[in-house]
């Protein structure tokens, strides 16, 4: 049975529609991403006994883009039309977020109007999912960055938030733009990126680090490590790029 502590944490974290709806969307979102990837890399492994993907008799390949974005207009259409009531709303938005994910995991073929799934162009689409995720996750927690209560006074908040935005800035300039994201509601990300190394090819990077120096030689060896675990992580998420990619 469900204590009183956490019927309560429940009823405060999902008690509203608009975050049960949110939250349905986020679901969505990732399952859609997750199975339409599970699927496409066992199409790509040419496992026997999976579908595969759509083609017509005339062997037109119907990307999963297609049925990502019918599902969001028709789910978005009859949630506008009809503003169902529970548990109707949450089963919409759930479809919802469900073509979101087919959607976004061909982000990078709506971006270039070019085919480049496995290829490392392709990634783009892994991190358009995981920014509307964070972004997603951030608006159905309730983060916001100029949060306060009541007795706060707006000076002394406003003040706050042009410093955190002064470390967001440095962030992005150092090529972190993950960071500077996450910063913008999470300040200490924010600072903890603007004070370490910039990433080799960002502006800062290419304004203060001498080529051949100590620093530009440290900065490319931590970004060479970082880029190898995101790889790996990536690889086990959205499958490995074509082997004749060399960015991946």
């Amino acid at each position: 049975m469900l204590s009183a502590l956490d019927i309560e944490l429940t009823g405060r974290f999902l008690g509203h529609s608009g975050q049960r709806g949110g939250f349905m969307v986020l679901a969505g979102l990732l399952g859609g991403f997750l199975f339409i990837r599970t699927s496409s890399r066992m199409s790509r492994a040419e496992v026997s006994w999976w579908p595969g993907s759509v083609k017509t008799a005339s062997g037109l390949h119907i990307h999963h883009l297609v049925w990502g974005i019918v599902t969001v207009m028709l789910a978005g259409f009859l949630v506008i039309a009809l503003e169902p009531a529970s548990p109707w709303g949450e089963i919409l938005a759930l479809a919802f977020g469900l073509g979101c994910g087919l959607t976004l995991d061909e982000f990078a073929l709506w971006l270039r109007l070019e085919d480049v799934y496995w290829s490392g162009e392709g990634r783009a689409s892994v991190d358009a999912v995981i920014v509307a995720t964070i972004l997603g996750a951030m608006v159905v927690t309730g983060a916001a960055p100029l949060e306060t209560d009541e007795s706060g006074s707006i000076i002394a908040v406003g003040a706050v938030v042009l410093v955190n935005l002064v470390f967001v800035f440095l962030a992005i300039v150092k090529g972190k733009l993950f960071m500077a994201l996450i910063g913008t509601f999470v300040p200490l990300v924010a600072i903890t990126a603007s004070v370490r190394l910039a990433r080799p090819g960002s502006r800062w990077a290419a304004r203060n680090y001498r080529a051949g120096s100590r620093k530009a030689e440290v900065a490319q060896r931590r970004d060479s490590r970082v880029r190898a675990i995101q790889n790996r992580f990536f690889n086990v998420i959205a499958g490995a790029p074509s082997a004749e990619d060399p960015d991946r």
